[in-house]
């Protein structure tokens, strides 16, 4: 077995601690810090303990996806299009092929007024 393969199943013994101690002494030795993807990936690992620990982060940026167009498909497509500006074969393409994204990258408040507007149109929105 050569030295790199060895370091691998070495490292892939780690408990978790383990590993989070050596990423520490690492960054000390080396002078730099982990990558944000890494220190994520960490995160979900190390359980209850640390996962409660760290705050969560708000999320920001929102898709409304358009779940069922409902029965006054009508009304939907009057909606969707004037939130997407799409054209009406478009819109209706939209709703009838449900569920799709009305909007990517929405703010909170955006979002929001755009799930009522469909809700009130009959249509069934999710969030995410």
């Amino acid at each position: 077995m050569s030295k790199l393969d060895q370091l691998v199943e070495d490292l892939s013994n780690l408990t978790v601690i383990e590993a989070a101690e050596l990423s520490k002494m690492l960054e000390e030795k080396w002078g730099v810090s982990a990558a944000a993807p890494v220190a994520m990936a960490a995160a979900p690992a190390a359980g209850g303990a640390g996962a409660a620990a760290a705050p969560a982060e708000e999320q920001t940026e929102f898709t409304v996806i358009l779940v069922d167009g409902g029965d006054k498909k009508i009304n939907v497509i009057k909606e969707v299009r004037a939130i997407t500006n799409l054209g009406l074969k478009e819109a209706k393409d939209l709703v009838e092929g449900a569920p799709k994204t009305v909007k990517e990258s929405a703010t909170k408040d955006e979002a929001a007024k755009i799930k009522k507007q469909l809700e009130d149109a009959g249509a069934k929105v999710e969030v995410k």
